[in-house]
């Protein structure tokens, strides 16, 4: 918060064996309220996360240091928050563009993250084979890019912290409707990212050209995923498959809106 007399976020502890740091303390992160995991609420108003990254933190620095070295010795799991301190770990809310470089990778491993977005560079971890997010609860939806990842069959995904998901239904945040451009520098609590610069779909780049946001969830390994794309034209969004079966059909915008069948 900006207001520097306002209470910090809330935090809760991380308690499982590989969810300590490497002092032996058990981990923190913060707690999310952007809508109920354990009820439904279908008129739920709901939204990206604001946080930008603080590129000047420890945890940052240290885990840009991190994938540097999965890069350089070609390591297939790549586990980064176990190496980070408590506060370390609380520091890293996004993965660095730079895990484009991980393509030897076959596991990601991001157990109980403070994660609230990630990059659609990890669709260039071609090599991917298992993604681990598991009860990362501020991850409530990922990049259409990581349909890229053409070996990825595996996941472990906490779905009752998906927006749509089957068994509450939550809404997916409203989209802004295209206006022709495409923002310089994007807010990502009204566009997801702070930096939207290729096409989801045909990977090319979006300067100069429209900007069409839509959501699509789609089976992604062993989980139904609510997709956010990027796209660069109407032909773009026709070109996207067809969504899973008990999820809203169609491409959509979010809200209110899109058709979803009842919770499970």
């Amino acid at each position: 918060m900006d207001d520097a007399t306002a209470p910090g976020p809330r935090r809760s502890a991380i308690r499982w064996p590989e969810s300590t740091g490497p002092d032996g303390r058990p981990l923190h992160r913060e707690l999310c309220t952007c809508f109920s995991m354990n009820s439904a609420h279908p008129r739920a108003r709901v939204g990206f996360h604001g946080e930008r990254q603080d590129t000047s933190s420890a945890g940052w620095r240290r885990l840009l240091a991190l994938v540097d070295e999965a890069a350089a010795d070609g390591r297939e799991e790549f586990n980064p928050l176990v190496e980070l301190s408590p506060q370390e770990r609380l520091d890293v809310i996004t993965l660095p563009a730079s895990i484009a470089r991980l393509t030897e990778v076959r596991h990601l491993r991001l157990y109980g993250s403070n994660l609230v977005r990630i990059p659609p560079e990890i669709g260039a971890m071609t090599s991917l084979e298992e993604f681990s997010p598991y009860t990362s609860y501020r991850l409530h939806w990922f990049p259409y890019e990581i349909t890229r990842c053409p070996k990825l069959v595996r996941s472990t995904v906490s779905t009752r912290a998906l927006f749509g998901n089957v068994k509450y239904r939550p809404p997916f945040p409203r989209l802004r409707p295209s206006n022709g451009a495409r923002p310089a520098a994007p807010d990502p609590k009204r566009w997801g990212a702070t930096a939207i610069d290729t096409c989801s779909v045909c990977d090319g780049p979006l300067t100069g050209r429209e900007l069409h946001q839509r959501w699509i969830s789609l089976t992604v390994a062993a989980d139904v995923l609510p997709l956010l794309v990027n796209a660069c034209s109407p032909a773009c969004v026709a070109a996207l498959p067809p969504a899973a079966a008990r999820h809203a059909p169609l491409p959509h915008s979010g809200g209110w809106e899109p058709t979803q069948p009842p919770p499970e």
